[in-house]
């Protein structure tokens, strides 16, 4: 059981929190560089708890900052975006991406000390259609993860943006429960109705699978498995990454180059972004699957509907289905099982369950059982490294050595392999295709 001492130490964000301190030692996704123009209006961003500006200079360049002026705390958000710099509309001072003022015309010259005053901003990189940006206190960032989707061309990288009104930690926590897709996503979905050759016919055949659980270099990993026939096993590999990165197998391990951060923006709202090799055997890269009798996995809307951005602090990327309207569960189809959730839409009944848990879940309230291997190993392996960098400094996985991230590859296969699970998994990895990698990023 996660006692109410750990949940707060899990899912607090802040500046001063523990699980806070962590984050900020990673490169973080902030925004999507496409929803910020060359002398544009600045951008609302809520991010771990800090209320922030993004916006894009006259040169292209990006400054991501605190919102407030360091002259009078006047929101920087309202003020003017112009030749290579962001001025306060109060009175006039001037910022450039880095944060440095750059002018101070209210103040007359010969008490003019703008290189003494500098607006707390952070670095900034933009990778794979993102803006990242790095809260934390070290002199030197840390380098960017070496995730596989961040390696190659950017033209070939799919990106999906989606708010969730809960916690950082039970979204992602439904990223490695293995054991719900052959209910919430494929309840309604007999095995007879699947060619014997379907790739998630044995994970409807049998919806209460085995495990195997580990720590990895990367975070941690699991390894479901069911029987596929004399001498077969039907294995569905995943992974969580520090800190708040997920690999789901939802394609064929071989080909599948994804990965699906759940950026905290608050303690009680999270920004989902998923990045997708367009070659790669990813769901959003493939035709979606036939099924006899017209009974799509997850439904039958593969698009989600979003409500008209706002420039609130949380007004981006938000779901017209939600829970205001009960994430418009159709009762009809739950009782005649044409849908088992009676939601319609794959992520959208991920999206109901985990915001259905509340903003933040009652962990002591939980009755965790074998199939949550992968939770509680994971809970415990964020908790043990937040704790460690509070009480020695020690760094959390991935920020000295990126490179451990690019062992890491999830998906599902069939093997008749009798060799030890990550054996399995490293011969698996070792066979995988790889995408082209770009010169400048290998």
């Amino acid at each position: 059981m996660t006692t109410t001492l750990e949940g707060t130490e899990l899912t607090r964000v802040g500046p001063a929190a523990t699980m806070g301190e962590l984050m900020r030692q990673y490169w973080i996704p902030a925004c999507l560089s496409s929803e910020l123009a060359r002398d544009g209006a600045p951008l609302r961003l809520m991010l771990l708890g800090e209320k922030l500006i993004a916006f894009r200079d006259s040169a292209g360049r990006v400054g991501v900052m605190d919102h407030r002026c360091p002259h009078r705390c006047a929101s920087l958000f309202l003020g003017r975006n112009e030749e290579h710099g962001l001025r306060c509309v109060y009175h006039g001072w001037k910022f450039d991406t880095e944060g440095n003022c750059v002018d101070m015309p209210s103040v007359p010259p010969s008490q003019d000390f703008k290189q003494k005053v500098r607006a707390k901003a952070y670095r900034v990189i933009e990778r794979a259609g993102l803006v990242w940006a790095y809260m934390g206190a070290q002199a030197k960032a840390p380098p960017m993860p070496a995730l596989e989707t961040l390696l190659v061309p950017e033209a070939e990288i799919g990106v999906t943006c989606i708010q969730r009104d809960c916690n950082y930690l039970q979204a992602l926590e439904g990223d490695i429960d293995t054991s719900h897709f052959g209910f919430l996503h494929a309840g309604h979905i007999d095995p007879d109705e699947l060619p014997e050759d379907h790739p998630i016919r044995h994970a409807v055949t049998n919806r209460a699978p085995e495990y195997h659980v580990a720590d990895s270099p990367w975070g941690t990993q699991y390894a479901a498995y069911r029987p596929a026939g004399p001498g077969r096993v039907y294995w569905r590999f995943a992974n969580f990454l520090f800190p708040f990165w997920t690999q789901q197998p939802q394609g064929e391990f071989g080909r599948l180059v994804h990965a699906r951060a759940w950026v905290p923006l608050d303690d009680h709202h999270t920004m989902f972004y998923y990045l997708w090799w367009k070659h790669g055997s990813a769901l959003p890269a493939q035709p979606r699957p036939l099924f006899k009798g017209l009974k799509p996995l997850g439904g039958a809307r593969p698009d989600l509907e979003f409500l008209p951005d706002t420039t609130d602090w949380l007004g981006r990327w938000r779901l017209a289905a939600n829970e205001s309207n009960d994430w418009r569960i159709d009762r009809d189809a739950q009782r005649t099982n044409a849908i088992y959730s009676g939601i319609d839409n794959i992520h959208l009944q991920d999206q109901a369950v985990t915001e259905s848990m509340g903003a933040i879940t009652q962990h002591d309230f939980e009755h965790l059982a074998p199939s949550d291997q992968m939770v509680t190993r994971t809970r415990r392996r964020l908790l043990l490294a937040a704790r460690a960098l509070r009480e020695s400094g020690a760094m959390p996985p991935g920020v000295e050595d990126a490179d451990v991230f690019r062992g890491a590859r999830s998906g599902y296969f069939t093997s008749e392999d009798q060799s030890p699970w990550q054996e399995i998994y490293a011969k698996e990895l070792a066979a995988a295709v790889r995408p082209q990698v770009p010169r400048q990023a290998a």
